[in-house]
């Protein structure tokens, strides 16, 4: 499912609403915290979703946002 990010909620959750208008509450998947890809709200988001629980759910893609600087090109500071 796909969706964008509206809140983001204490214990690294995020409050997403889907395309069909629902809410649910999502955590970042292992890879995305592994690699940190951070997500803001206003973000799209690709979503998986359980089919025990309809209101839980894991963000497994941020898409990029146009006029957003690529990752490789931040400036980094002096290293040793």
């Amino acid at each position: 499912m796909e969706g964008m990010i509206d809140e983001m909620l204490p214990d690294g959750r995020f409050a997403v609403t889907l395309d069909n208008e629902h809410r649910i509450i999502c955590y970042t998947a292992g890879k995305m915290r592994r690699y940190r890809i951070r997500s803001v709200v206003g973000d799209r988001v690709h979503v998986e979703m359980t089919p025990y629980d309809l209101t839980k759910g894991r963000i497994v893609f941020r898409e990029r946002t146009p006029g957003q600087s690529p990752a490789g090109a931040r400036k980094r500071g002096y290293r040793r």
